[in-house]
């Protein structure tokens, strides 16, 4: 986020958040106490597309946009996940109702669920009958906090049966499963170009050889 994106987010802000908002180092902070679930949903709808917002913690957090490569690889899953599971959809950059009571707002990079499984949603959708999640790392500073610790337990607690982390830091693949009281029992981590088994219900068998081309 750069200092023409916040200026303006704050020119479209609802008036009583739009004094909250400030931008300092290069992050948005919220003054006066964080916000609220309802109070984050409004400041959302009306962010700008070059903003992506997520509530992870009870704290607002921007999204990196996403690059030629990170666009690559949500595409070869999309691609993996539709010769394998056809009766299922990749839904890309999915708003989810995460975190346990529903009370996290996370902007997935890719969200799979059974066809038609979004009809009628609007910018965030319960995670019940969901598959799994996936976040794909971009390189930005808040990436290893965001999709490395944070996310994995927002997606547990709101009981997301898979998280798959592609990292393109480590060249890796993280396989989450077998969420319980709000943490993954089961993680595993592939290199990039191992086969690679996405566990119940999921199960699909991604070949991942092809990740080694968008490595950077």
């Amino acid at each position: 986020m750069d200092v023409e994106d916040f200026d303006e987010l704050v020119s479209r802000a609802p008036r009583e958040i739009r004094n909250r908002l400030e931008f300092l180092g290069g992050r948005l902070c919220i003054r006066h106490g964080p916000l609220d679930v309802d109070e984050f949903e409004e400041l959302a709808a009306v962010a700008p597309e070059t903003v992506r917002l997520e509530y992870i913690d009870g704290k607002v957090e921007v999204k990196a946009m996403p690059d030629g490569n990170h666009t690559s690889i949500f595409l070869w899953l999309s691609r993996q996940c539709m010769q394998h599971r056809p009766d299922l959809d990749l839904a890309p950059e999915r708003g989810v109702k995460a975190e346990a009571y529903r009370k996290g707002r996370a902007r997935t990079d890719g969200f799979l669920a059974p066809v038609d499984h979004f009809k009628g949603d609007r910018e965030w959708s319960d995670p019940d009958g969901s598959l799994m999640a996936v976040e794909i790392t971009s390189h930005d500073r808040d990436t290893d906090q965001r999709d490395r610790i944070d996310k994995p337990i927002g997606y547990a607690a709101a009981d997301i049966p898979v998280y798959l982390l592609i990292d393109r830091d480590n060249h890796t693949l993280t396989v989450h499963s077998e969420p319980k009281d709000g943490r993954y029992q089961q993680i595993s981590r592939h290199p990039w170009g191992a086969t690679v088994e996405l566990p119940t219900p999921v199960n699909i068998t991604l070949d991942t050889e092809k990740l080694k081309d968008y490595a950077d």
